[in-house]
């Protein structure tokens, strides 16, 4: 199974994203458990931030890593769909969020 089938299973890919290619890997924990790509959360599960490992071959390429809620507040009342909860930019290829700067 690709990183991105359970992401068009929950409707990221189409309601969020356009379809696409993979081309560096990501690792997100959440309190040393492993996330996996079309996870729901609760917001409980999610108070302390994630340690983010990003993929790739070339620290001169880098990154962005967006937290959206498609759904705000929730999936049958999307009145704010794609809240951003936070964004993190220019995060160098093989490392980890922690490396980029918050905004």
């Amino acid at each position: 199974m690709s990183a991105v089938e359970p992401l068009a299973l929950a409707h990221v890919i189409r309601d969020v994203l356009d379809s696409f290619t993979p081309t560096a890997s990501m690792r997100i924990t959440y309190n040393n458990r492993l996330l996996l790509a079309g996870a729901e959360l609760k917001p409980s599960a999610v108070v302390n931030k994630p340690r983010v490992d990003v993929g790739g071959t070339d620290l001169r390429v880098f990154y962005t890593l967006v937290l959206v809620d498609p759904y705000a507040p929730s999936p049958s009342n999307p009145s704010l769909r794609e809240y951003l909860h936070w964004m993190v930019i220019d995060i160098p290829g093989t490392t980890g969020a922690s490396f980029g700067m918050m905004s």
